[in-house]
């Protein structure tokens, strides 16, 4: 079987369009979680529902192009990046998707509603990771014209600037979460402990979404150094 024609199609005239591609669905998952999690506010199990599989088809959209790429990616490419490069890229924008699919699928199936004392605090830190998500998705953006460059001048200046705006992201995100555990502390004894300990768990999810993106961008920033 001719492959050429295949890897054509997935690569097209850019070495990282198929990363880029896959960023994009797996950030649109993760940017549907607003959407979802206000609807647990407002105790609508049916929009929530809605919203679960909007979040399901996209990770599973990101899911089809991460084993296209892993299934038809040839064993050397002729590019400034090497293969393990490229699949530890994917793997780590992956888990993006994969985060937000396991958040809403937690809280969906036990029905939960974060308490409403710190309703807008989650909120606000989830907004966060997610301007994390989307920086690093810019910085993959950024990719096309790097390798134009030649891993040179302005351009990787720019990548610089990008991937550090995405660590003091991680840093609020980090600060927001400390706070938002310590809201949470304040009012569990109000609170069933099971559930205390499941939003615990849901508040370390969502700031691990800023994490992931962080990753994302520690990836770029040694690809550059190399």
């Amino acid at each position: 079987m001719d492959t050429s024609g295949y890897i054509s199609r997935i690569f097209g005239a850019s070495p990282v369009r198929p990363l880029q591609k896959h960023f994009d669905k797996a950030a649109k998952c993760a940017h549907k979680l607003p959407k979802f999690i206000r609807a647990t506010y407002a105790g609508d199990w049916d929009k929530a529902s809605a919203a679960r599989e909007k979040i399901i088809l996209l990770e599973h959209a990101a899911d089809d192009l991460k084993r296209d790429l892993r299934l038809h990616m040839p064993k050397s490419l002729f590019m400034p990046v090497s293969r393990s490069d490229v699949l530890e890229m994917l793997s780590r924008q992956d888990r993006v998707a994969n985060k937000a699919k396991d958040i809403s699928g937690l809280m969906i199936g036990r029905r939960m509603v974060i308490p409403e004392p710190i309703q807008s605090d989650y909120l606000t830190f989830l907004e966060r990771n997610l301007d994390a998500v989307t920086q690093a998705r810019k910085s993959v953006h950024e990719l096309d014209q790097l390798f134009e460059s030649g891993f040179r001048g302005s351009e990787v200046d720019l990548m610089v600037e990008m991937t550090e705006e995405l660590s003091r992201l991680e840093d609020s995100s980090d600060e927001m979460q400390v706070s938002l555990r310590a809201r949470l502390f304040e009012i569990e004894s109000d609170l069933k402990p099971i559930e205390v300990m499941f939003l615990y768990k849901i508040i370390d999810w969502t700031g691990e979404l800023g994490d992931i993106a962080q990753r994302v961008g520690s990836r770029l920033h040694m690809m550059i150094a190399r």
